[in-house]
This record gives C-alpha cells, sequence and structure tokens, in this order.
C-alpha cells in the first residue's frame, strides 16, 4: 500500500510534521524562511504559491498560516511591526488543490473550530489550545479535560508553581529548555524560539489517524 503524503505549509520547525510522520505519513514542508532544524524534506518558499502550484500532488494539506494578527497576545502588531492575514488566501488556495485539508490556528483567529485540542488531552506539561479547520474528513472531538492546576512561573513578582510550563517568550520563570521539549513531546530542536512557534506533534498525530481510519473504511466499502 502507498505511503500517505502530506504537505506542511508553514511548517516552522516541523511540530504539526512529527505528528503526521508518527501517524504514517511522508512528510514535506514549506515555510518562507528556512528551517535547518526541519525533520523531513524541506522547500523554501510562499507557502501560497507552493500549495497553488503542487498542492494537487498530496493526500492531506496541512496549514498553521502566522497566528500574530490574530494572536491576544499580539493583537495584530509587535513593537511596531505589521503582520499579514495570510488565512483568506492560504485557505482558498488550500481548497482550489481538491485535496482533504487542515488550517490550524490560535482561538481567536477566524478558522471554524472543527476540532479544539488540549496538552491536557495527551497528558502533555502544556495547554496551548489549538483549533482545527477541518475539510474533506470527518474528526471526532476529544473530550475537554478540566486542567489540573496553575501554569508555573513567575507573574508580577509572584511565583506560582503547577503542572503545565509557559512555552512562549523569553521572559523568566518559563521551564528550561529540556522541560519544554518535555511539554511539548519535541525533542530534534533545542530552539526556544522554535519550540514556541510549534505546535504539540500528538495533535496531528491525532487528526491523521482519523484521517487514515477514514480513508481506509472508504477504500473498504
Amino acid at each position: 500500500m502507498r505511503t500517505p503524503r502530506v504537505l506542511d505549509l508553514c511548517c516552522g520547525a516541523g511540530g504539526a510534521a512529527k505528528g503526521y510522520h508518527l501517524a504514517g505519513f511522508d512528510v514535506v514542508g514549506v515555510d518562507i524562511a528556512p528551517q535547518s532544524n526541519y525533520p523531513f524534506e524541506f522547500h523554501q518558499g510562499d507557502a501560497v504559491e507552493y500549495v497553488a502550484a503542487h498542492g494537487s500532488e498530496f493526500d492531506l494539506i496541512h496549514a498553521s498560516w502566522p497566528c500574530q494578527f490574530h494572536s491576544t497576545l499580539t493583537k495584530g502588531t509587535n513593537k511596531g511591526r505589521s503582520y499579514p492575514d495570510l488565512i483568506p488566501a492560504g485557505r482558498a488556495a488550500m481548497l482550489a488543490a481538491g485535496r482533504p485539508c487542515v488550517i490550524e490556528n490560535v482561538q481567536s483567529a477566524p478558522v471554524r473550530p472543527d476540532l479544539v485540542l488540549c496538552g491536557e488531552m495527551f497528558g502533555l506539561a502544556v495547554i496551548r489550545h489549538r483549533v482545527f479547520e477541518v475539510h474533506g474528513f470527518p474528526t471526532l472531538q476529544t473530550p475537554q479535560i478540566a486542567h489540573r492546576g496553575r501554569v508555573a512561573g513567575m507573574r508580577h513578582g509572584r511565583w506560582y508553581e503547577g503542572p503545565y510550563f509557559a512555552v512562549y517568550g523569553q521572559g523568566g520563570g518559563k521551564g528550561t529548555v529540556a522541560q519544554w521539549q518535555t511539554a511539548m513531546g519535541i525533542d530534534w530542536t533545542t530552539n526556544r524560539h522554535e519550540i514556541a512557534e510549534a505546535i504539540p506533534p500528538a495533535y496531528t498525530q491525532h487528526i491523521a489517524t482519523q484521517f487514515l481510519d477514514h480513508h481506509r473504511t472508504a477504500v473498504a466499502a
């Protein structure tokens, strides 16, 4: 049986890619910036242009369009820099390819919440809610699990204990690189920025498994 292929757009260092790989996909990543730690085949270039040219060659397309425009942490700007909203153009290009696709982003983004995942669902030491808009196959929402406590770290001059780490930013009291790696399930990069920009591979492994189950059922029928 042929190994399914997934196109990983705006791939970063490969958090989403690793999950698809663990589920059994061959992965090809695309990003506008060089990604020396990306663990699979990588192409540097414009993600919208790449999916328009090559999207139909894949079994599944995943995109983590930049979230800074919609993030509650940046609200569209950060230290004088502005960020583009690539979701509308990116979505249109993905759908035009005619393949099943997944769009991942922060909860404040204009992404249809077909699936909302949290690190607690997978036993991870990070909360990290992310929304997934899914086209072309059904997904089952994993039941939400109550958080076990606070996110550990220093806030307003006070230290808080908790079972989770804040995997973002450069401030103090947010855990070591090793703790971030364990919390996210990421072991191939030690770069804090790359880890902070990623999603836990468990999220996409979960989605990929549902895609493959649906595909096998469709083929058998």
